[in-house]
């Protein structure tokens, strides 16, 4: 099962919190006025609807079976006057309350958002994206739906049975003791069906999740599927998971069509013990409209009581959306500016590692003992296996993390003592993967620096190679890039990427495999850009074709997370050590399939036409 399933997960296992509650009731006391507002306008709606069936028996007893037409007109005129009225109050409780839902949700969305541009890279590195976009999205959704809508059920149906009561007791009293005592048992009822059909669609939206992870597995590794002969086995499994999610959902629509009826049966008694009782009273201490009345108040009150059997359980969800929202929103950065931290004014200079150990996982270590020197303007090639330490190397010199133990010096400068915004604004990245944004590629250039003008941007398109391409578009630089940069191919955004990083003139350049995902012509291309780049500035190269890093002035070999080589591309060679291996190994790989290409060309070109 993927990560993002299984943080899902969490959801239906969290219990209520009484105090992630009151955390969440915080979120509108900024609005206290709003809130005001639409619990006064729903308490006067609930006393209006309740006052109809008081209306009701007196149009019956006063006007209709006393055959006073005139009294039957006044009571339709204050009739139609309080609907009017009860209009007027619903539009304004429904415009408040959305209006303050959305300000709830924009709120913590802000805050998360925020939140997160202040999280250490390594919380992101342990947490999947769909968790977090759950977070900002459906969580916070559906807390402001709590604080706003559930909010306004709650009250709502709480006032409309305390004004249905208030009202029944002023026509009488006995027959109100009797519906009291019915309250409870219909409360309880509709709680218990609420609790034990939220059990079963967790269980079901659980296995749904599962069974949506075994089809995206089974989906893109359908190959490997194919190959093994797994077909008939992961059909059992898949037979399992969705035997587990019929029965769940069997027992949620049976337990759900058995909840209306057996409210509906409670209430029915409750009315056969009102008209009963109050037939008999009927002359002495209540009237047939009264009867109608206490009638029509039990149905008034079934569904205030459906309601607050509702809104508990969403409130569950709610609390459970909220626990994960704070634990975000609580979690702090693992990194942080040290107190007092200055900004040098520019990070040119030296860069040295001194007996540097860093691990992301404790008795894992990645680096030990590392020590390098880098001069300011020199060019230093990461070579070296997979998994052997290039990469965090270059990710403590942006200060995405810190080293466990020993110093990393900036101009002779520990680089704690700096503010990381010192560090972060002078450190241009170029990825193997680029990643453009949603726009314009004049829009993703001047992303490196916003106040540039569309001559620079021009400029740096031009100094990265990318200008050509572009001009061959329809649009040209106001050509849509589409999300994630799909519209253009890899070697497109790669160039728009170095035009980025040209444009935002950084004093530190870091290229980690910029070149490994495209083709030669294109990747004579990048590299002619990242020579631009690079020009006066300190750069750290990682590369796995090594014909691209022979002009470095330095390259380094990382084995286990200690250097075991060091020196430029000549001298390496003559080394005859792991470099050269590794060269040469590579030097004959592009060798034959360079050959083999030329073959694949020449046997196209001599096959005989077709008639």
């Amino acid at each position: 099962m993927s990560d993002d399933i299984r943080f899902e997960e969490e959801e239906f296992t969290t219990q209520f919190n009484g105090g992630t509650l009151l955390r969440i009731l915080q979120l509108v006391r900024p609005y206290w006025h709003w809130v005001l507002g639409f619990l006064v306008s729903i308490g006067l709606v609930s006393i209006i609807e309740a006052y109809f069936n008081i209306l009701s028996m007196r149009m019956i007893d006063e006007g209709i079976l006393a055959n006073n037409r005139n009294r039957l007109e006044q009571l339709l005129v204050e009739y139609g006057f309080l609907q009017f009225l009860l209009v007027v109050f619903v539009f304004i409780f429904i415009y408040l309350c959305g209006v303050l839902g959305q300000r709830v949700m924009y709120d913590m969305r802000k805050k998360m958002f925020n939140h997160m541009q202040s999280l250490s890279f390594s919380y992101f590195d342990r947490t999947p994206v769909g968790w977090l976009m759950s977070r900002v999205t459906s969580d916070s959704e559906r807390i402001a739906d709590l604080v706003t809508w559930g909010m306004l059920d709650i009250t709502w149906a709480v006032l409309n049975i305390c004004t249905a009561l208030f009202f029944m007791a002023t026509i009488n009293w006995q027959l109100t003791l009797i519906v009291m005592l019915m309250l409870p048992v219909l409360l309880y009822v509709a709680i218990w069906f609420k609790q034990k059909i939220l059990v079963e669609f967790r269980e079901s939206r659980k296995i749904n999740s599962q069974i949506t992870g075994a089809f995206n597995e089974n989906i893109t590794g359908v190959r490997v599927v194919k190959a093994l002969r797994r077909e008939e086995k992961n059909l059992e499994e898949f037979d399992g998971l969705t035997r587990g999610m019929y029965r769940s959902s069997f027992r949620a629509a049976w337990l759900s069509a058995l909840f209306l009826p057996v409210v509906q049966i409670i209430s029915a008694a409750g009315v056969m013990i009102v008209v009963w009782y109050g037939g008999l009273q009927v002359g002495h201490s209540i009237t047939i409209g009264g009867i109608q009345a206490f009638v029509s108040y039990i149905t008034f009150m079934m569904w205030p009581v459906q309601d607050l059997a509702r809104v508990y359980a969403h409130m569950q969800q709610a609390v459970a959306s909220a626990e994960r929202v704070f634990s975000l929103m609580d979690t702090k950065p693992e990194i942080t500016d040290r107190k007092g931290a200055k900004d040098p004014g520019t990070i040119r200079g030296t860069i040295e590692f001194e007996n540097v150990d860093f691990y992301y996982e404790k008795n894992k270590p990645v680096l030990q003992n590392f020590n390098l020197k880098v001069n300011p303007g020199e060019t230093i090639a990461l070579v070296g296996p997979t998994g052997h330490g290039k990469s965090t190397i270059v990710n403590l010199i942006c200060r995405f993390y810190e080293p466990r133990s020993g110093i990393i010096k900036i101009n002779g400068q520990d680089y704690t003592t700096m503010p990381m915004h010192a560090i972060h604004s002078r450190i241009g990245m170029v990825l193997q993967t680029p990643h453009l944004f949603s726009g314009t590629i004049k829009e993703n250039i001047r992303y490196g620096r916003l106040d540039a003008t569309d001559e620079d941007v021009i400029q740096a398109a031009k100094l990265a190679g990318a200008h050509d391409f572009i001009m061959e578009l329809e649009n040209n630089y106001d050509e849509q890039v589409g999300e994630g940069g799909v519209l253009l191919s890899v070697g497109q955004k790669q160039l728009i990427s170095l035009a980025r990083a040209i444009l935002s003139d950084p004093e530190v350049l870091i290229m980690d495999e910029a070149t490994s995902s495209v083709d030669t012509l294109t990747e004579a291309l990048i590299q002619q850009g990242m020579d631009n780049l690079m020009q006066g500035r300190t750069s750290f190269v990682i590369a796995h074709r090594l014909s691209t890093i022979k002009k470095a002035d330095r390259i380094v070999v990382i084995e286990n997370g200690q250097i075991t080589e060091m020196g430029t591309h000549q001298e390496l060679l003559r080394h005859k050590g792991h470099y050269y291996q590794l060269y040469t190994q590579q030097f004959r790989q592009e060798l034959s399939e360079k050959l083999e290409r030329e073959l694949k060309d020449d046997t196209s070109n001599t096959q005989p036409m077709s008639a």
